[in-house]
């Protein structure tokens, strides 16, 4: 039984900085893509950034391009998303997920993690 757990959430200033951590048990082998997502309140759920599990290519929604980077440790199963420059409207729920080698949606979700941005 896969499961993705995400840490590192938190309260920070506009133009502050915080790094998630998505953690993997059970058994990530096969693994396509590890990705972040978020849902503000009100608001559905967005794709942030996503990276291959065994090349490392990313790609990042345009919002955050240039301010968030994606990465992983495939020595740990874990996932990061460090962002930096954080915006108010950044404020929002970040889950992580994965999504196994040849299937399009995403097969597996964490719990999510606070991330609010104060102005």
């Amino acid at each position: 039984q896969v499961q993705l757990v995400e840490s590192g959430g938190g309260l920070v200033q506009a133009g502050g900085s915080l790094k998630l951590s998505c953690a993997a048990s059970g058994g990530t082998s096969g693994f396509g893509r590890m990705a972040w997502f978020r849902q503000a309140p009100g608001k559905e759920r967005d794709f942030v950034a996503h990276i291959t599990w065994s090349g490392g290519a990313t790609y990042y929604a345009d919002s955050v391009k240039g301010r968030f980077t994606i990465s992983r440790d495939n020595a740990k199963n874990t996932a990061y998303l460090q962002m930096n420059s954080l915006k108010p409207e950044d404020t929002a729920v970040y889950y992580c997920a994965a999504v196994r080698i040849g299937y399009i949606n995403y097969n597996y979700w964490g719990q999510g993690t606070q991330v609010t941005v104060s102005s």
